[in-house]
């Protein structure tokens, strides 16, 4: 896994060096009137408090901004109570004398007095603040006037506190241990959480916050260090001095103009400048699974985790806004963390995060997550402050005041100190009298002289005269020297606040082409985005549209087989359809034929029956035909034959019985429930044969034929009985099959129907006996015709005839 930042630094790195990467800018920034913040983040035990306090010997990033910040202003400080802030927010400045009268106030007052930066250092914190670097802001405006205000904050359990305030200590009031618990003999008060507001300018501050005016890094760092040692820590199973709530340093700078002859500070509250830098130490995030934190300590890491969720929420939200356009509501008031730095977000500063990872493994997933997060807030981006409006005074009052002061006490040490406010005036015009004739001698030799005293007096008045005069002439030069220097500073001026416009102007149009670059350069990110996600998209699509194709080739070929299958098929089928009509065609000429001889044999056998009635009726009625008795049928042999043939001259053949090919075979005897007793003689009997109403596979399978007795209505109206035969075979699936074979018919006549066969005129006695004989026999007999499987005609037909 990879994640780009704009620097990173390694284990071996000093303070020094990352101070002036990351921190040295926000502090340039604070002197110019320009907002910073400056948070640590990343998971407990990560370096975070080191990395903004340092240690003994190596301060680290606030004692390093406080040092820069006090290198840079020392000289133009204002005094104590110059300045002062306001409860809204807000700064007011004020006359040399109410600041004495303030400091004054403030010295009587029994409260314990500011920390100075005279008194000895605590040895606890001076190795930390004790900076060889003297690092300062180049380019600081020295007509300006400064003053550092410093506050400090901890929001506990999304409560906020103020870690500077003295708690009075009140008897009457119950105490307060760090447990929570009511103790009888302790100072200790909890402190009551403060609330955040919103000053006119729409900037989030913390009410009733003590903030404390310092005038030296030593001061500075002390104030710190008080709120230090109530900020909220704990032992856990990751850190021995884990912090438990977030810690906000907060340094306020206030700086205001000094006024056109570069004494005193100008009385005007717009033209003073207050710009903030906030510090913050975050609370890392924590598992309480490996913490094992419970109660108090529990608690703590859920609200902590929380924040810090919220915090992520909230850059995750700007950074969509930013990058899709949409106008989604951050939720700022989720968290006091969030809610206190909305106006950072909002582009009221400049912000600047260190991310702090611990190299252990048991870190790495929440590690992971802490980079990932660091590394999307760098796409956030927050406008920039436009710079403060100029005040239009000359530039340089500051040193030309301070040179011509050290200039006159030169000159006033040169003539042994000042006498009025005309010196300056009286030594030019000793100069011009020096050039004055010698004055005449003013001795008195006699008391009656009388010229001496007038002459002098005569020069003295001459000499009075001249002397005004010139001092009257050296006034008219030096006033009009004066309006010449103010007529000349006028121009220089307007000709300054007239190039001054012009640059403004230039720097307005600067500010906006830079706007409308950075517009476009957010649109052109918008854009490459937009391209990067369709180029994503049109990948994607052309893979699908590959997988698409090579589906629809594998479809194609596989439907194309399936064509050459079905011609295939096709083309076996109507060899299939020729051969079967072929042979069917072949079975029904076969059948026909068969047809055909069973219908030329049934009119033989009525021309027989009708020749024998013509006979009958035609022979003389005495005469009878002698028929045969039973007992010489029976003394006689039965000969079998096959079916007379269909030549009328033909004699007939007396059938044989055809013995069952099933003697010694077992057979499944199916007669359907439906069938009808017909009470003939002959009847179908099979032995050793199975009799069911139904087939079934178990008796099947425990024979080896297979007899289905069939009965149909005939022509005549008679019933006529069909054997149908079959041998039972197993299949490869384990269960039976029939193939029949042959089918046996029972036919029975009404004897009412029964015709005799006509004889001749002369007919032959034998011949005649005998045609009565197998008249008899066919009209008292049933006709059993018999196919057999494999004959000359396929389904041959075989008539047997057996008297009765």
């Amino acid at each position: 896994t990879q994640y780009s930042f704009k620097e990173v630094f390694g284990t071996l790195v000093v303070q020094k060096e990352l101070f002036d990467v990351v921190a040295k800018p926000l502090v340039e920034d604070l002197i110019r009137g320009k907002n910073g913040l400056l948070f640590t983040y990343g998971v407990t035990g990560s370096g975070k408090t080191h990395t903004m306090t340092g240690s003994p010997g190596d301060g680290g990033l606030l004692p390093r901004c406080l040092d820069m910040i006090f290198n840079s202003i020392g000289p133009f400080q204002a005094k104590r109570f110059v300045f002062k802030l306001d409860d809204k927010n807000g700064v007011d400045v004020q006359c040399e004398v109410d600041a004495l009268l303030e400091r004054q106030k403030r010295d009587a007052m029994p409260v314990p007095k500011t920390p100075s930066g005279k008194r000895q250092i605590d040895p606890e914190f001076a190795d930390m603040i004790n900076v060889q670097d003297h690092c300062k802001v180049e380019e600081v405006d020295e007509d300006n006037v400064y003053s550092v205000f410093v506050s400090y904050i901890e929001i506990y359990n999304n409560y906020i506190y103020d870690l500077l305030e003295e708690t009075p200590f009140e008897p009457i009031k119950p105490k307060w241990n760090n447990c929570n618990t009511p103790v009888r003999n302790g100072d200790f008060i909890p402190p009551q959480s403060k609330i955040l507001r919103e000053d006119q300018n729409h900037n989030m501050y913390v009410t009733g916050c003590t903030e404390v005016e310092v005038k030296s890094t030593e001061e500075a760092f002390e104030v710190f260090w008080r709120g230090q040692k109530k900020r909220r820590i704990a032992n856990t199973q990751l850190n021995r001095e884990s912090s438990r709530s977030h810690s906000v340093f907060i340094i306020k700078l206030a700086q205001a103009p000094l006024d056109a002859d570069g004494d005193n500070v100008l009385q005007e509250k717009e033209q003073i400048t207050l710009s903030q830098l906030s510090l913050v130490d975050l609370a890392g995030s924590e598992r309480t699974n490996r913490t094992k934190a419970e109660g108090n300590r529990l608690r703590e890491a859920g609200n902590i985790n929380q924040s810090l969720m919220t915090l992520r929420t909230c850059i995750e939200v700007l950074r969509e806004n930013q990058m899709y356009g949409t106008n989604k509501m951050v939720p700022y008031r989720d968290s006091k963390l969030t809610h206190l730095f909305k106006n950072y977000f909002d582009g009221e500063g400049k912000v600047r995060m260190i991310v702090c990872v611990n190299p252990k493994a048991e870190d790495y997933e929440e590690s992971l997550q802490v980079m990932r997060f660091a590394e999307m807030t760098q796409e956030v981006e927050v406008a920039r402050p436009v710079d403060r409006p100029l005040c239009g005074l000359t530039p340089g009052r500051r040193f030309r005041n301070q040179a011509f002061r050290e200039e006159l006490s030169r000159k006033l040490e040169m003539r042994g100190g000042p006498i009025n406010g005309e010196t300056e005036e009286q030594s030019v015009s000793e100069m011009f009298l020096q050039n004055f004739p010698p004055l005449p001698s003013c001795e008195l030799l006699d008391v009656n002289d009388d010229q001496t005293l007038p002459k002098l007096i005569e020069v003295l008045e001459k000499r009075h005269k001249l002397r005004q005069m010139l001092s009257e002439e050296f006034a008219k030069n030096v006033l009009a020297f004066k309006t010449m220097l103010q007529e000349f500073d006028s121009s220089v001026v307007s000709k300054e606040n007239y190039i001054q416009g012009k640059l403004s102007e230039k720097e307005k149009t600067i500010a906006g082409q830079k706007m409308e670059l950075e517009r476009l350069e957010k649109k052109i990110k918008t854009l490459e985005y937009k391209i990067e996600i369709l180029e994503k998209t049109a990948t994607i699509y052309e893979e699908d549209k590959r997988n698409l194709q090579q589906e629809l080739e594998s479809k194609s070929q596989k439907l194309q087989r399936q064509a050459s299958d079905k011609r295939r098929l096709e083309a076996r089928l109507q060899g299939m359809v020729a051969e079967t009509t072929m042979k069917w065609e072949k079975e029904c000429e076969r059948r026909v034929a068969a047809k055909q001889l069973e219908m030329q044999n049934k009119l033989w056998v009525k021309d027989e029956k009708l020749k024998q009635l013509k006979a009958i009726v035609t022979e003389p009625k005495n005469e009878k035909p002698e028929r045969p008795s039973r007992e010489r049928d029976r003394e006689k042999p039965v000969q079998r034959s096959v079916s007379p043939s269909p030549v009328p001259n033909a004699p007939p053949v007396r059938l044989r019985h055809r013995r069952s090919r099933s003697a010694g075979e077992r057979w499944v005897d199916h007669k359907p429930p439906s069938n009808l007793p017909t009470e003939t003689v002959m009847q179908p009997h099979v032995p050793h044969a199975i009799t069911v109403a139904a087939a079934s596979e178990k008796a099947l399978a425990k024979c080896d034929k297979y007899m289905l007795t069939h009965q149909e209505l005939a022509s005549d109206g008679e019933i006529e009985t069909k054997l149908i035969k079959g041998d039972v075979f197993k299949t490869r699936g384990g269960g039976q099959a029939v193939q029949f074979t042959e089918i046996e018919t029972l036919k029975q006549e009404s004897p009412t129907g029964r015709k005799r066969r006509s004889s001749p005129s002369n007919p032959d006695p034998v011949e005649d006996a005998a045609d009565s004989e197998w008249t008899d026999v066919e009209t008292r007999c049933s006709v059993a015709v018999e196919m057999r499987a494999g004959s000359a005609l396929g389904p041959g037909y075989q008539h047997h005839a057996q008297p009765k």
